[in-house]
């Protein structure tokens, strides 16, 4: 009998460990559940407790820069995930993504660099990982970061 594929099983396959959950910095929680829905906070692309880059696009940071930037975000939206869920097994749909793109007024390829986030969303939890999305360009954000992902999913 084949094995079953889980997002534990596809993060595995991807060669992706999970990092420890970041801590919020300000007054609110990383993920908040209700019913059969699940909130995760927005997610900067922290690897190891650092910022992969800063920056805006379309100024210092590049597109492919900012796209593995955002593959970051999400790596630590499905952390968050499972610090709340205990099993990412429980997650039955990504419903929504959320993402800031800090760049320039003249960038306006941020629908590519999203791309980041969503395409491992549905690496790792199939077609239950395709997604409504919106996708803004921003100013700044914090601590210089060039991306955040926030997520709405649904849950068992």
């Amino acid at each position: 009998m084949p094995e079953i594929e889980t997002p534990d099983s596809r993060l595995a396959a991807l060669g992706i460990a999970l990092p420890v959950p970041a801590a919020p910095v300000a007054n609110y929680v990383a993920a908040v559940s209700e019913g059969s829905v699940l909130v995760i906070s927005g997610q900067l692309p922290l690897v190891e407790g650092k910022l992969l880059c800063t920056g805006l696009l379309g100024g210092t940071v590049e597109i492919d820069q900012a796209v593995i930037a955002a593959r970051a975000c999400m790596i630590n939206v499905i952390a968050q995930a499972k610090a709340a869920l205990g099993d990412l097994g429980r997650v039955r749909r990504v419903l929504r993504l959320g993402g800031f793109i800090a760049a320039t007024a003249e960038f306006t390829q941020h629908a590519t660099v999203m791309n980041g986030a969503s395409d491992l969303a549905v690496a790792v939890f199939g077609e239950a990982g395709r997604h409504a999305r919106s996708t803004i360009g921003v100013a700044s954000l914090p601590l210089g970061a060039p991306v955040e992902v926030e997520a709405l999913f649904a849950i068992d």
